[in-house]
């Protein structure tokens, strides 16, 4: 079974972001960066969720400049000893 990451990927583009073109990235959170990169971070379900983000990044013609995987911590059991 696939866990749920969260995942950071960076882009260069020239200018920001077209808010039209945010609305492809769904749920991400979409931040320009001072040093002139686009910053897209969010939860995704699995790679397949992965390989399309990555596939609306080529659409736009964006340069991909990085991608970083942040594991989710799984739930801490709750209850007493």
């Amino acid at each position: 079974m696939t866990h749920p990451a969260r995942y950071r990927v960076r882009v260069q583009l020239e200018g920001e972001l077209s808010p039209a073109w945010s609305g492809m990235f769904a749920d991400l959170a979409v931040t320009t960066e001072l040093n002139g990169t686009t910053l897209v971070s969010g939860e995704l379900a699995d790679q397949a969720a992965v390989h399309g983000l990555l596939a609306a990044v080529r659409d736009l013609g964006l340069s991909l400049v990085s991608v970083e995987t942040v594991a989710i911590p799984p739930s801490s059991p709750t209850g007493g000893s």
